[in-house]
């Protein structure tokens, strides 16, 4: 089952039939139990004929007023990636340290006025010469700390200015335009399959520049633990987003460029395109 938060309101999906809620976001999907209180309440629904339509037209990232966070250095290969950007300046010990280390690099990411839906605008920062996406598996998680649901994430990062320096990670990874979330949130009653794969392709100028995947079961920490690190003395009244890390890293002599099309697809979710701009 997918939801997707629109203009004109929450487009369910299921069995390819959608139907159409005018629901408060924030209520709607902060609820430990969504998945059996939408089973109901499609019950009530008439189908909706124009789904198509209002998805491809008038979907928006799927976020209300949640806090989005993100976890760091989760894969073997962003902990040998941001060994290499901060070598030249002594901070390569720091991300070798945090993967072995039991307490995770967690960190807040952005509020839901920088985050940008499918088909829209990513930005690279004007002081920063080194910029990569990065794709990441999202948990939609409820106030009380649990996991119901999940959608794709591109954690935009300027490798620039976190190489110079770790005490710099805020500026690199927080500003207009440095995440984007969608297309949808994936509803399931079980845990996603331990061998989903993340996908990441970037296009420029009509040519495929870079291509990677990753599976989630090469991540060093399970999605629970992460949650209850972030969750550690900090509450949220209307649920959180959580980026778990990402494991394709594009190698030292690759930064986007604008105009470039980044295309991240996870199984059973969909995929999230978007297109960078400065």
């Amino acid at each position: 089952m997918k939801i997707y938060k629109t203009k004109q309101g929450i487009i369910i999906e299921k069995e390819n039939k959608f139907y159409l809620s005018k629901d408060d976001w924030d209520l709607f999907i902060n609820d430990d139990h969504v998945f059996e209180k939408i089973e109901k309440f499609i019950q009530q629904l008439g189908l909706h004929e124009n789904e198509n339509k209002i998805i491809e037209e008038e979907i928006v990232a799927p976020v209300g007023n949640q806090e989005i966070w993100a976890c760091g250095v989760t894969y073997l290969r962003s902990k040998e990636g941001r060994q290499e950007e901060s070598k030249d300046t002594g901070g390569g010990d720091f991300y070798a340290k945090v993967y072995e280390a039991e307490r995770p690099e967690v960190f807040f990411k952005s509020t839901s006025h920088r985050v940008v839906g499918h088909n829209g605008k990513v930005r690279i920062r004007k002081d920063s010469s080194w910029d990569v996406p990065e794709p990441e598996l999202t948990l939609v998680v409820t106030s009380s700390g649990k996991i119901i649901g999940y959608t794709i994430g591109n954690d935009m990062s300027s490798r620039s200015i976190e190489g110079e320096n770790p005490l710099y990670l805020p500026q690199a990874k927080t500003y207009d335009g440095c995440a984007s979330l969608g297309p949808c949130i994936y509803l399931s009653e079980e845990p996603l399959d331990y061998h989903t794969k993340i996908y990441l392709e970037i296009n420029r100028n009509h040519s495929t520049i870079f291509e990677g995947s990753v599976g989630i079961n090469q991540m060093k920490r399970t999605l629970e633990e992460l949650v209850s690190f972030v969750f550690r003395e900090c509450s949220f009244p209307n649920g959180c987003l959580i980026m778990t890390g990402t494991g394709i890293v594009p190698g030292n002599d690759f930064t986007l460029q604008p105009g470039d099309e980044i295309k991240i697809s996870i199984d059973a979710i969909g995929t999230l395109v978007n297109y960078v701009s400065q």
